[in-house]
C-alpha cells in the first residue's frame, strides 16, 4: 500500500543533502515481488530526481500500491509529474537498479503532497520517511512555509505515518476520491531554512 498524497516533477538536486539520505535501512523480511529480492537484507536507499525513464515503473508501482478508484491512470500520474512547479523524488538502492518508492510535490507558499509510494518489500524500513523528509526539505529551501496532502480516511497507515511525522488533520473532505471515499486534509507547518 502507498501513502495518497492528493489528486505533481522536478527533482533533487544532487548537492542537496545527498549524502545525508545514503542511508541502510532494515528491509522486510519477505522476499520482493518482481525481482526485488535484494529488499529482504539491509539495503542503501538513494533519494534521487526523477527521471523520465523511470515513469513505467513509477506507474506500475502506483498501481500495485493503490486500489482502483484511488491509483492514478497513466495520463494523471504524467500530468503531477510534469507539472509546472512540482518535482518528483525517487528512492532507489544504492546502484540505482531497483526503485522503492518514489513522492510526488507541487511546490510553492504552500507545498502539497500528491503521493508517496513504497513497494511492499520496502515498506516499515524507512523508505517513505526518507522521501517525505527530503520532499520537506526541498520545500523549505524553495521557500515553502507549511505543506498539505489528503489521505483516505480508511487508510489508517497513512493517518499514523503523517501524524508520527507532524501532520495534523484540519478537515475531512467528503466523497474526495472517485471511488466515494472521503478525504482527511493534512497540514504541516515548516521551519524555516
Amino acid at each position: 500500500m502507498g501513502w495518497r498524497g492528493c489528486c505533481g516533477k522536478q527533482g533533487l538536486h544532487a548537492e542537496h543533502k545527498i549524502s545525508e539520505l545514503f542511508k541502510t535501512v532494515p528491509a522486510a523480511s519477505a522476499a520482493a515481488p518482481g525481482g526485488l529480492d535484494g529488499y529482504n537484507t539491509a539495503v542503501a536507499i538513494v533519494i534521487r530526481d526523477f527521471q523520465p525513464g523511470d515513469f513505467e515503473t513509477l506507474w506500475r508501482m502506483d498501481q500495485e500500491c493503490f486500489p482502483p478508484g484511488i491509483a492514478y491512470s497513466k495520463q494523471e500520474l504524467k500530468s503531477y509529474v510534469r507539472h509546472r512547479g512540482s518535482f518528483t523524488l525517487v528512492a532507489t538502492d544504492s546502484d540505482d537498479s531497483k526503485a522503492a518508492g518514489f513522492i510526488v510535490v507541487h511546490g510553492g507558499p504552500a507545498g502539497h503532497v500528491i503521493t508517496i509510494d513504497v513497494i511492499a518489500a520496502a515498506r516499515r524500513s524507512g523508505v517513505g520517511s526518507l522521501l517525505l523528509q527530503a520532499a520537506e526539505e526541498r520545500l523549505v529551501t524553495s521557500g515553502s512555509r507549511a505543506v498539505g496532502l489528503e489521505t483516505a480516511v480508511d487508510n489508517l497507515a497513512a493517518l499514523s505515518f503523517y501524524k508520527r511525522h507532524g501532520y495534523s488533520v484540519v478537515r475531512t473532505w467528503p466523497r474526495y476520491y472517485s471511488n466515494g471515499v472521503d478525504a482527511l486534509v493534512m497540514r504541516k507547518e515548516l521551519a524555516s531554512a
